[in-house]
């Protein structure tokens, strides 16, 4: 019978805590931090300032304005809107690898800004109603043009 290496017990103790330690990060936020501006828009500052020529600004942008609409009680469908953005995407040529970034950046950005405006109990003001009704509209007509108002 072959004995272990003598070194070999050491070896093991470092990889289990190691597996431990990237169990513990995957399950907090800190893994979730990590992320770049390839997922998307982080908060609702990062949205409305992507720049127009970003391969990921329509997303970013469509996936801001469904979030503050939901938050400011438009009536709408955000699982629609995002159904028809993402097939317009998929029409226009796209491929399977893009779509998994595109769907991936409208989601996380959608995501990311209902936490960032959700508790605000004074976003819904008049200026930001006027701007969200025109994009929503547009983006509800098919118009996926990178080009959201600011909200004020």
């Amino acid at each position: 019978m072959k004995t272990p290496h003598p070194n070999s017990a050491p070896c093991a103790v470092v990889a289990a805590a190691l597996l431990i330690a990237l169990t513990a990060l995957s399950a907090c936020s800190t893994v979730s931090s990590i992320k770049g501006p390839e997922d998307g828009a982080s908060s609702e500052k990062a949205a409305r300032n992507i720049e127009p020529n970003d391969p990921l600004a329509r997303p970013t942008q469509i996936g801001w304005t469904s979030a503050r609409a939901t938050r400011c009680g438009f009536i709408f469908s955000p699982n629609r809107l995002r159904s028809n953005y993402l097939t317009a995407e998929r029409t226009a040529g796209r491929t399977d690898a893009e779509m998994r970034k595109i769907a991936k950046a409208y989601d996380y950005t959608r995501e990311s800004v209902t936490l960032t405006i959700d508790d605000n109990a004074g976003y819904c003001n008049k200026e930001r109603l006027d701007a969200i009704r025109v994009d929503l509209n547009r983006y509800l007509a098919g118009d996926y043009r990178a080009k959201a108002r600011m909200a004020r």
